[in-house]
C-alpha cells in the first residue's frame, strides 16, 4: 500500500462520474453519483455481474453526455478483500479511472453500536472517494495492485506453505493418536512406515485395533498425498528458477540466496510477497511488512501498543522468522552483534520485543541490498 498524496483538486471532477462498489459474494451494491443529477443512486447487482456493471456505467455514461454535450470521466473505487484485483483490470481496460481502498484505513463512527449496512458503506466509499480526489491528505490508503505475473508467481510459495501446514497436522494427528496407546510413534513420512506400523504392539502385547488402524492407514494416506504435491512443486520452483528463466523477481531471488542463511524456498517466499514491490524508502518497507512502531500519545498517556500488525502477514511471519536464522547463521554480521548487545542481560520479553526490531532492521538491509547491492555490514557470502 501506497501513502496518499495530494490528489486532483475537485474542479477538474466537476463533470465526472463516481462509482463506488460494495462487494459481496452474492450481491454488488452500486452507489453513484453523476453530474446531471443532485442525489445519489443506488443499484443493486447479482454478485460477479461485471457486464451488468459495465452496462451501467455506459448508460449513465450517455445520459450526462447527451446533457452536457461531451463525455464525461468516470472514477470509481472498491475496497480490497475477497475479489482480489481482477474488477480493478476489468474497469481499468473499460476506460475507468478505478482505486482500490485499504480497507482499514477508511474512517468509521467510533461509536461503540454503530450502524453498518451495505447502503451505509457505499456512502462513506463514495464520500472517501471524493475526499481523495479533492485533495484531502491521509483520507484513505491505496492499495497498489502487482501486476499479473508477480501475483501468480507468488501462488506457489503461498500454497507450499499451505502444504506444509497440512502435512504438520497431519503428522502430529499420527502421533496423537498412537498416543492414547503409548505406543513408539517412529517417522509417519516414511513410505515403509505402515509396515514398521504393523509389527509393532502396545503394553500388552496386542496389536492395535482394526478400526484405530483403519483411521492412523487412512491419515496417512491423506499425509503421503501432501508430502507427493510438496515435491512436486519443489520440482517446479527448480525449473523456475533455472538459468534459461531471467526475469526481475528470479534475479532478486538468486541474489538474495547469495546470502548465508537463506535458501531457496526463503528466498521465494520473501521475493514473492514483500520484493516485488518497488518500496520508495525504508519506512514502506517496514510498514508493509507491519513491523512499524504504534504510539498512544494523547495529553498525558504515553505508551506504545507495540508494531502495528498492518500490511502483508505472510511477509511479516517470514521477516521473525528470518530474524531468528540470522542470530544462528550470520552471528558475526553486525546485526546479530546489535541484538546480543541489546539483549546481553535481558529477559525473555526483551528479547522477543528486540527480535522484532532486529526483523524490521534486516528487511530494511536486505532492502537496500536488493536496490542499491549494499552487502548488510559484515554479512557472510555463500561460497
Amino acid at each position: 500500500m501506497q501513502a496518499l498524496t495530494t490528489g486532483t483538486p475537485t474542479a477538474d471532477h466537476c463533470g465526472t462520474i463516481f462509482v463506488a462498489v460494495e462487494l459481496s459474494q452474492k450481491t454488488w451494491l452500486v452507489t453513484l453519483h453523476s453530474p446531471d443529477r443532485d442525489r445519489i443512486s443506488r443499484h443493486k447487482l447479482e454478485g460477479g455481474d461485471h457486464t451488468e456493471l459495465l452496462a451501467l456505467i455506459e448508460r449513465i455514461r450517455a445520459k450526462v453526455a447527451e446533457k452536457f454535450g461531451s463525455a464525461p470521466g468516470v472514477v470509481s473505487c472498491y475496497e480490497a478483500g475477497y475479489d482480489g484485483f481482477w474488477l480493478h483490470r476489468l474497469l481499468e481496460a473499460a476506460g475507468v479511472t478505478n482505486f482500490v481502498f485499504d480497507p482499514a484505513s477508511i474512517a468509521v463512527e467510533q461509536r461503540a453500536r454503530r450502524a453498518k449496512t451495505d447502503r451505509i458503506d457505499g456512502e462513506l466509499l463514495l464520500r472517501t472517494l471524493m475526499a481523495y480526489l479533492r485533495g484531502e491528505p491521509r483520507v484513505v490508503r491505496i492499495v497498489r495492485v502487482p501486476r499479473v505475473e508477480a501475483e501468480d508467481a507468488r501462488r506457489a510459495s503461498r500454497e507450499r506453505d499451505r502444504l506444509v501446514t497440512e502435512q504438520t497436522a497431519h503428522t502430529n494427528r499420527i502421533k496423537a493418536l498412537l498416543r492414547l496407546l503409548g505406543m513408539a510413534v517412529g517417522n509417519p513420512r516414511r513410505r515403509d512406515w505402515l509396515a514398521w506400523l504393523e509389527r509393532q504392539r502396545d503394553w500388552q502385547g496386542e496389536p492395535l485395533p482394526p478400526h484405530l488402524l483403519a483411521e492412523i492407514k487412512r491419515e496417512h494416506a491423506r499425509l503421503m498425498l501432501v508430502r507427493e504435491q510438496l515435491a512436486a512443486l519443489e520440482q517446479a520452483q527448480a525449473a523456475d528458477a533455472s538459468p534459461a528463466v531471467t526475469t526481475p523477481m528470479v534475479e532478486r531471488r538468486d541474489q538474495l540466496q547469495r546470502l548465508k542463511a537463506l535458501g531457496p524456498a526463503f528466498t521465494a517466499t520473501l521475493v514473492n510477497e514483500l520484493f516485488y514491490k518497488d518500496f520508495r524508502n525504508r519506512r514502506e518497507v517496514a510498514s508493509y511488512c507491519g513491523l512499524t512502531p504504534s504510539p498512544w500519545k494523547s495529553g498525558g498517556i504515553d505508551r506504545e501498543q507495540g508494531i502495528s500488525k498492518a500490511g502483508n502477514r505472510r511477509a511479516r511471519h517470514k521477516a521473525i522468522e528470518l530474524a531468528w536464522l540470522w542470530l544462528r547463521h550470520q552471528g558475526d554480521s553486525a546485526l546479530s552483534r546489535w541484538f546480543r548487545a541489546r539483549t546481553a542481560d535481558a529477559g525473555k520479553r526483551a528479547k522477543r520485543i528486540a527480535i522484532v526490531a532486529l526483523a524490521r532492521k534486516l528487511i530494511v538491509a536486505l532492502w537496500r541490498y536488493l536496490t542499491t547491492g549494499l552487502v548488510p555490514e559484515l554479512a557472510t557470502m555463500k561460497a
